[in-house]
């Protein structure tokens, strides 16, 4: 069959030309659901009750880290520290107010996306001076408090300073507690080919959370871990109910249906509990309902804590 010409010139121009316009179409990081709905109440906590002492501190981070002191906290007692990722720091410090013992706390909030969170604590030398000079400060500010537990809970993308924290031999050492709110994500091999068109989890940034689920599971060990997670699916990378799932897979567990009202008008559907690890599974497939699980970060708070 022959070719005309001028057939072949704009077989050129969009060799040379129109391929380069689309490939530089940035695709979407994640396709959000449009769906909105109203019959959940989406409850949020009052922070102008809030009575305790704010510190900013401008120099410990890139950008400035609030520690929280709660109206109730006591001098010369153990204090627990829980050093939150990514979301309002009046959230964090209502889940402060609400918690039932002696606790500081410190929220970081570093901009968009996992990548900025993870990058910050790469180098394990930038966790141990960041949680130095937190204890630093409490001395300085209420006398010689003895260390308790050491709580890192993380929001949506800021599950990536948990990663690269426990991936050093010291964060994974003193760290007690983890708490991951509606926040942690793979990548699919291939890229962007969700599970039921054949893609996999790519596994290899999950396995921090694995290891520290594991020990866990044994509560002589001293570790906890929760994990709560809504319905959301990005389409783009893997869901936190996929990540649940491999978590709960790998760890040779069983999620069990239920159907309950949880805090602030969320409704549980799922749980798995052994030892002190514990997965946590509630509807709901829009922004409101991701945000639930940080509005209710006192309530996980103080169930990690029994």
């Amino acid at each position: 069959m022959k070719t005309s010409m001028k057939g072949i010139i704009y077989l050129l121009i969009f060799c040379l030309i129109g391929e380069k316009t689309f490939s530089q179409t940035p695709a979407p990081s994640q396709y959000p659901s449009p769906m909105q709905e109203a019959i959940r109440k989406h409850e949020r906590v009052k922070q102008d009750t809030i009575k305790g002492r704010t510190i900013e501190i401008d120099d410990w981070l890139s950008k400035p880290v609030m520690v929280y002191f709660p109206d109730g906290f006591r001098k010369n007692k153990t204090t627990d520290l829980l050093i939150h990722f990514h979301g309002s720091g009046g959230m964090v410090a209502y889940a402060a107010e609400k918690y039932k013992g002696n606790l500081v706390t410190v929220t970081i909030n570093l901009g968009s996306g996992s990548g900025v969170y993870s990058r910050a604590f790469e180098n394990a030398e930038d966790f141990k001076k960041l949680k130095d000079n937190i204890w630093e400060l409490i001395e300085k500010e209420y006398g010689n408090n003895k260390k308790g537990n050491l709580i890192l809970s993380g929001f949506s993308a800021g599950y990536g300073a948990i990663r690269s924290i426990l991936k050093t031999a010291e964060g994974f050492e003193k760290v007690n507690t983890v708490i991951l709110l509606d926040g942690l994500h793979a990548s699919y091999i291939p890229e962007r080919k969700v599970i039921a068109e054949g893609g996999l989890i790519d596994t290899v940034s999950l396995e921090p959370f694995r290891i520290f689920a594991e020990l866990a599971l044994n509560p002589s060990s001293g570790k906890k871990f929760l994990f709560s997670h809504s319905e959301i699916f990005p389409g783009t990378f893997v869901s936190t109910t996929e990540c649940a799932g491999y978590l709960i897979k790998s760890l040779q567990l069983k999620a069990q249906p239920v159907l309950k009202w949880g805090p602030l008008g969320m409704q549980q559907i799922s749980e798995v509990k052994k030892g002190n690890f514990e997965i946590l599974g509630y509807a709901g497939n829009t922004a409101p309902d991701h945000v639930d699980h940080f509005h209710a970060l006192y309530y996980f708070l103080n169930r990690v804590k029994k």
